[in-house]
């Protein structure tokens, strides 16, 4: 499901960080700090009476050299512009107003673009009487609020999601949704390109706006999958924190919009850092996961060489060592076809349902022979019931008498054991642990 995107823009230290965490901090929402290659970006999704949207926060990049500062500024702002829906441009009450801010404003009113200019840090109806200069934006309405505090974002949430769709749960695309993710120039395009480009496949591009990344239709021996694809990244200048930028935005779009995420690695490069980080926003998502070695064909190789290869990825994994690892080629189509039956194997772990009862008669006893530690102060943790929930990823609920004292060591030994009993390869799985009293009388 598309939801809506909107991106808060604005100067440094305007408070686009307070705002972002106040929309979204009191709400159950996905929310983390995502760390970019240069500076921490923040994603999340959020709801307001009932529709949801996602949530983009621009970050304070100052530049190291002042006549950067103007460039990098705008860097940002035209890629949020470019990929939300609405816009919150941001301004500081106690400052005033500032020319960079009506640079922006300028390139806000000539975009066409939805967008509302908030006047944070304001406290009270007082202060509101002094915000005369900032309609030199040449705006009719602005609005004024503490995000602090949280004064007055009711009305401006009202107004921002007046026309957003509500969302039926009902009403979701059936399709498999894949997206194709990774570092730029690991060869996302040439792979969307390559799986598109068979006789066996119809191309059609869903209709959306242009901000939108394009995902197309894979028809499949019949079956209709959404590839979504993240790869129009274009470089527009010198600034390398605003290319990143871009690429963060349209990866963290396309993770949320999909059913299971492929991760490229170039196989020139190795495992990386960055790639990572991407594996992470994964699993924050609870997606289903595929790593996809592209490029094998430019590696000299023996009989051992995969192996080896996979072994150090999955050294470095750690705990999302349960994703499944593929060699391919974009270049030579070598496996590209197997990475949609691997996705769609993928999903349908993500949809497995295990029955209470098999969970408790095949669970508990292996509970019994490898009880969880004693507390600190020596108080025996008992675990008494299992059961699965979760529409659209596996939730696991295990009720025990101290759900707050079983150790991590311990949750990892069972979700291993999970895996070991129903397998689940490529999905992540939540384990959470609750009081249920009455059990233990």
């Amino acid at each position: 499901m598309k939801l809506p995107l909107v991106a808060i823009v604005g100067r440094p230290n305007v408070g686009k960080s307070t705002l972002f965490n106040r929309l979204l901090g009191k709400r159950d929402a996905i929310v983390d700090d995502v760390s970019g290659v240069t500076r921490d970006r923040n994603y999340g999704e959020s709801d307001w009476s009932g529709k949801k949207f996602r949530l983009i926060d621009t970050g304070g990049y100052v530049p190291e050299s002042s006549d950067l500062f103007e460039s990098a500024i705008r860097e940002q702002v035209e890629t949020a512009i470019d990929e939300a829906d609405s816009i919150i441009f941001l301004l500081d009450f106690k400052a005033g107003l500032n020319p960079i801010d009506k640079i922006i404003a300028n390139m806000l009113r000539q975009s066409g673009k939805k967008y509302f200019v908030v006047i944070n840090k304001v406290d009270n109806e007082i202060q509101k009487q002094a915000l005369s200069e900032f309609y030199e934006i040449g705006v009719d309405k602005i609005y004024n609020i503490s995000a602090l505090s949280g004064r007055q974002l009711g009305d401006l949430l009202d107004d921002i999601t007046s026309d957003f769709p509500e969302i039926d749960e009902t009403l979701q695309d059936p399709r498999l949704k894949i997206a194709i993710v990774g570092r730029p120039n690991v060869g996302k395009s040439s792979l969307a390109n390559a799986l598109l480009g068979q006789e066996r496949s119809i191309v059609t591009d869903i209709p959306g706006t242009t901000r939108d990344s394009i995902d197309s239709i894979l028809k499949y021996y019949g079956e209709e999958i959404i590839l979504i694809d993240t790869a129009g990244l274009r470089k527009k200048s010198k600034v390398q924190e605003s290319i990143e930028f871009f690429s963060n935005i349209r990866t963290y779009k396309a993770i949320g919009e999909c059913d299971v995420a492929i991760v490229m690695i170039d196989a020139k490069l190795g495992f990386e850092s960055q790639d990572q980080k991407i594996i992470d926003e994964v699993i924050r998502w609870r997606k289903g996961l595929i790593i996809a070695v592209n490029k094998w064909d430019l590696i000299e190789k023996d009989q051992n060489t995969a192996l080896q290869f996979e072994r150090a990825i999955r050294n470095k994994l750690g705990t999302a060592d349960f994703a499944p690892i593929i060699f391919i080629s974009a270049l030579t189509k070598q496996r590209i076809f197997k990475l949609i039956e691997l996705s769609k194997q993928v999903e349908s772990e993500r949809k497995k349902k295990i029955p209470t009862s098999q969970l408790n008669d095949e669970i508990l006893p292996e509970i019994e022979k490898n009880p969880p530690p004693a507390t600190k102060t020596g108080r025996e943790v008992k675990i008494k019931y299992i059961t699965q929930v979760g529409t659209h990823y596996p939730i696991f609920l295990f009720f025990t008498n101290y759900p707050n004292q079983v150790a991590d060591h311990y949750k990892r030994f069972l979700e291993n054991l999970l895996r070991r009993k129903y397998g689940f390869e490529g999905v992540p799985l939540t384990l959470s642990f609750k009081s249920k009293s009455k059990e233990f009388k």
